[in-house]
């Protein structure tokens, strides 16, 4: 990276994940953070205090139009991105939006072509592509070592207390959706890295414990991808004490199994100098794991990718997740919602 001043970090919202953000920014080499804007003057200040933030305000346009913030962190609920976003990229800002980008489509469309138009980069937080497991399974996939895929699956088998749900989560307005939505998204944004972006979607929804909701506590799905390959989603918080999430891809030549960042089976039909090595690999447990706690995760995944953003907005270095491919998981979400609705197949938009 060139000797450039940090990039000046603003966050708009006060919430629990922008203490996430708000630490990742501190510990981002070329980063520093000036300001936190939110509606709560009392979180908000106390966020800015914790952090070493010298401006905080519950004004987001007086955050927004300062000169010294180059990139603005939207942490607020989910269906409340696309509005500070719009403000931040119409003044030239970048943006950081906490997954998922929004909650329609519709919505994330809004942003990306906000952002194309301004010439901004839109930056999604999806942590779990940035661990080293994860990373070395994309190289294998990449490598064609897989040959065809065969089955490409997704298990977010996760447990929230009731209390989780008090205020916004589990709302439609502004979670979205439940499970699927909040949790399983990154298990889900990991499938499609891994396998692409399926045709065809079969969907069924449930509450089973978390009946006070208005969304899905549970959800199941089957996927036919476009290459033949077909693949199943399983997405809860209501199954106690909470497992790992588990992505599996199964090929001709060669089968993984992802549990959280941890590679419990790597075989492949012809061996490679560094299977072994991989299979014996400690844990990559900087990234922590939400299955039961969502406090429960490190910074180390926001940290890995906001210093990606900056290397890509100083040095030119390839952004690891874009805004169009984050659009991939809230499309296949939305048409897992409709085939439930209705019954149907449905296909992402």
């Amino acid at each position: 990276m060139t000797n450039s001043p940090p990039l000046g970090f603003g966050i708009i919202g006060s919430g629990m994940i922008a203490d996430y953000h708000a630490r990742a920014i501190n510990d981002t080499q070329g980063a520093r953070l000036v300001g936190v804007a939110g509606r709560n003057a009392a979180t908000v200040r106390a966020l800015a205090e914790k952090h070493g933030a010298m401006f905080h305000t519950t004004d987001l346009h007086a955050l927004i139009a300062r000169d010294d913030v180059h990139v603005l962190c939207i942490t607020t609920p989910s269906g409340a991105h696309l509005e500070p976003a719009l403000a931040a990229i119409a003044v030239g800002k970048h943006v950081v939006i906490e997954k998922p980008l929004e909650i329609t489509v519709e919505r994330v469309d809004t942003i990306l072509v906000a952002a194309q138009k301004a010439g901004v980069v839109v930056a999604p937080i999806f942590q779990a592509r940035f661990g080293t497991s994860a990373q070395r399974i994309k190289t294998a996939l990449d490598a064609e070592r897989f040959g065809r895929l065969v089955l490409a699956s997704a298990y977010v088998k996760w447990f929230r207390q009731p209390e989780y749900y008090q205020g916004w989560k589990g709302t439609l307005a502004l979670d979205g959706g439940g499970a699927t939505m909040n949790q399983a998204i990154h298990g889900i944004d990991l499938l499609l890295w891994f396998a692409g972006m399926p045709v065809e979607v079969f969907g069924r929804t449930t509450r089973r414990l978390h009946t006070g909701i208005e969304a899905e506590d549970t959800a199941v799905a089957a996927l036919r991808f476009a290459n033949g390959a077909l693949g199943t989603i399983e997405a809860t918080t209501a199954a106690f004490p909470g497992w790992s999430r588990r992505i599996e891809l199964c090929g001709e030549h060669g089968s993984v199994c992802l549990e959280d960042d941890t590679i419990t089976r790597w075989d492949f039909r012809t061996a490679q100098p560094e299977d072994e090595a991989i299979r014996r690999a400690a844990a990559d447990t900087a990234m922590g794991s939400g299955s039961s706690d969502p406090k429960a995760i490190s910074h180390q995944g926001h940290l890995r990718q906001i210093q990606n953003l900056v290397h890509h907005l100083r040095d030119g270095t390839p952004l690891s997740i874009n805004g169009p491919e984050a659009r991939h998981a809230v499309s296949l979400i939305r048409a897992l919602y409709t085939s439930a609705a209705t019954g149907q197949l449905a296909a992402p938009a």
